[in-house]
């Protein structure tokens, strides 16, 4: 059995990198998939698309349509959802991820820092298990294949 897994979270860093190491070590038969992690393809993916728009503002609305149609499709065809808060970085787009995969009823995981108890409480406690660390997120999920 071969799970597709939606890593959600911020683009800036190689968590993502991390966590399909980490999974190949244990020989977890996971595939992943995740947002665009190209910043700029991300930013401007509308132009590219729809042509050069007449201010920034639709700009940053062609692009996020485009973003969230993609976000969506990945996300219908994943089996579970990781979503990962950091704290260097602003996490919008991860709550909106974690709440979208939470509203899709998708078996979600979110990872956050011990800092982030009392601002993700609400979104925790509608997740199906909350954890500090890739590592955790990766036990829980070779715990299905035992």
């Amino acid at each position: 059995m071969n799970l597709i897994v939606y890593l959600a979270g911020q683009i800036h860093d190689n968590w993502r990198e991390e966590v399909v190491r980490k999974a190949e070590e244990k020989n977890l038969p996971l595939t992943f998939v995740g947002p665009q992690t190209n910043h700029d393809r991300s930013d401007d993916i509308g132009e590219a698309i729809l042509g050069k728009q007449p201010s920034n503002l639709y700009k940053d609305d062609t692009a996020s349509d485009i973003n969230n149609f993609r976000t969506q499709v990945l996300m219908q065809k994943s089996d579970i959802v990781i979503a990962l808060f950091g704290e260097k970085y602003k996490q919008w787009n991860t709550a909106m991820d974690a709440s979208m995969a939470i509203a899709m009823n998708k078996p979600t995981i979110i990872i956050r820092p011990e800092s982030f108890i009392h601002p993700l409480k609400e979104l925790s406690n509608k997740a199906n298990v909350t954890v500090e660390t890739t590592d955790q997120a990766l036990d829980v999920i070779s715990y299905i294949f035992e």
